[in-house]
């Protein structure tokens, strides 16, 4: 039982973690909260859907679709509804950031018609192996292989690549990295895209796994997976990786404890818990700022 429901939990918390981390990077690079980041997420899982259902492609091929639709989409996000504001109080981005999210909710709706949920074609065999009393789908094993391959490519870009590299200088310092040479401009715009890449993913991974997807999903799952940015340490990738995780374990043995009236408590109460212990995360840093 113990070992059942962890492999359901880490497979809830890999979607999790895929949101949780374009959350981080972004407000790693300009210390900006982007609610609206759970509707890009939402709007991936409806191209995921259009994919499957109306042109009847096959699974790899609507991830990949949802990714290209999500990239321009966040980077539009970014240029017209945060770049103007990046030097105003931070008040100002963090309620454009609200009213894009509203923007695009009830944008869908219209488009859909209405706000009532729809189902997700069987795009994956549910074919269920069993490893002793540990029995889990094919679906499982495919979200956490997507999930797994798009976090290790993200951390190797970070690391290793030359935009990676201005993307750690421009976090730690966002004025002198520009008066380095640095594009920030550019770094910004590719964070959001990098960022809306994985939450596109994620959408169309959470639509097929829970075979639901309405033009409101974006809310909880976007604030659990925020949750998961701050358990982790806001700013630290490895870290919204590990507070993804964290929180889908423990909403997994929440639910399956009994507690499935108080699941959407769980995640924020653990939010509570550790930030009491670790105010900066369980990764994060004191970020010191000059005076």
């Amino acid at each position: 039982m113990f070992f059942q429901q962890l492999v359901n939990g880490v497979t809830l918390g890999a979607t999790y973690a895929l949101i949780a981390l374009g959350y981080t990077m972004v407000y790693g690079i300009i210390q900006l909260i982007n609610f609206a980041h759970g509707e890009v997420y939402m709007i991936g899982a409806f191209v995921g859907l259009i994919m499957v259902a109306v042109y009847k492609v096959n699974f790899f091929i609507a991830l990949l679709a949802a990714m290209a639709v999500c990239i321009p989409l966040a980077v539009l996000i970014e240029r017209v509804a945060y770049r103007p504001l990046r030097n105003s109080t931070r008040l100002a981005p963090l309620i454009s950031a609200l009213g894009v999210s509203i923007f695009l909710q009830t944008l869908v709706t219209l488009i859909k018609g209405d706000p009532n949920p729809l189902g997700f074609p069987h795009v994956i065999q549910d074919t269920v192996y069993a490893l002793g009393p540990v029995k889990f789908s094919l679906i499982q094993v495919v979200i956490l292989i997507v999930a797994s391959l798009l976090m290790v490519f993200l951390e190797i870009t970070v690391k290793y690549t030359k935009i990676g590299k201005a993307m750690r200088a421009t976090s730690e310092d966002y004025e002198t990295a520009n008066l380095m040479g640095i594009n920030v401009n550019h770094v910004v715009s590719f964070t959001f895209a990098a960022g809306a890449a994985l939450a596109a993913a994620g959408g169309v991974l959470v639509g097929m796994y829970f075979n639901s997807i309405n033009p409101f999903m974006g809310v909880t799952v976007g604030l659990k997976s925020f949750c998961a940015a701050v358990v982790g340490g806001i700013g630290s990738i490895p870290g919204a990786m590990l507070g993804g995780l964290l929180l889908g374990i423990a909403e997994v043995f929440g639910v399956a404890a009994g507690f499935d009236t108080y699941k959407e408590a769980i995640s924020f109460g653990l939010l509570i818990i550790i930030l009491l212990f670790r105010p900066t995360g369980l990764l994060g840093h004191p970020i010191q700022r000059k005076v």
